[in-house]
């Protein structure tokens, strides 16, 4: 894992305290892993580490940690450079096993390869708004339809960046990415899929370029 010229330094890390994060009430969703999604190259963002980024006075992925960690059992962070940094939140981070940042499927991959639930739900790491329901919505969405994975939709799209997964799908992630496949929605295609509608798309903004994080900073 690499180091960032261009990441903030710890010190911005401390406006969070991972102690203050509770655990979920329900015993099922506490054996749901979470998987903070922060392993891109941010491309769009002057190829900054977005989840380091600065965003109402703390780093954008401690907004999602913060909303994601009282939903799961357990928090993993999916990095591919400035490890340290990620590790100062007080969770595991893991990197692509797939070489050449090769998007989100990969973070999930390794995920799934480090994680010992059943279940894991992907949020990436500049989406601080996400819903405090998200996981118990998905959780029963996927149950119910006895499905092998439950997606976000919204504004009339499926957001799977934000979706469940069983951990035994894993084999067939694999061979999709040894066969040279990225896109999510292609691999899990295949599979039982749920979609759960969310009414709030705000909820699930991605902050992408600089224009956009001062635009929110502002609101």
């Amino acid at each position: 894992m690499t180091s960032d010229d261009n990441a903030p330094s710890n010190a911005a890390n401390e406006a969070f305290n991972p102690s203050l994060v509770t655990r979920p009430s329900s015993s099922r969703l506490a054996r749901v892993t979470g998987l903070v999604l922060a392993g891109g190259m941010g491309r769009r963002m002057d190829s900054r580490d977005k989840g380091l980024v600065p965003f109402r006075s703390k780093p954008m992925v401690a907004h999602v940690i913060e909303r994601l960690a009282p939903q799961v059992g357990s928090v993993l962070i999916n990095a591919n450079r400035n490890g340290e940094q990620y590790e100062a939140f007080g969770y595991p981070v893991i990197s692509d096993e797939v070489g050449g940042f090769a998007g989100p499927l990969a973070g999930l991959h390794a995920g799934m390869r480090a994680c010992t639930t059943e279940l894991i739900v992907t949020a990436p790491c500049d989406s601080p708004f996400l819903p405090l329901d998200l996981v118990a919505r998905l959780h029963a969405a996927m149950e119910s339809e006895i499905a092998d994975l439950a997606v976000v939709r919204t504004g009339g799209f499926a957001q799977p960046v934000f979706a469940l997964y069983s951990v035994a799908l894993l084999p067939s992630l694999t061979a999709f990415l040894e066969s040279g496949g990225r896109k999510i929605d292609t691999w899990y295609s295949a599979h039982r899929v749920a979609e759960v509608e969310f009414d709030d798309e705000a909820a699930f903004a991605n902050i992408n370029t600089i224009d956009e994080l001062q635009s929110l900073e502002r609101d």
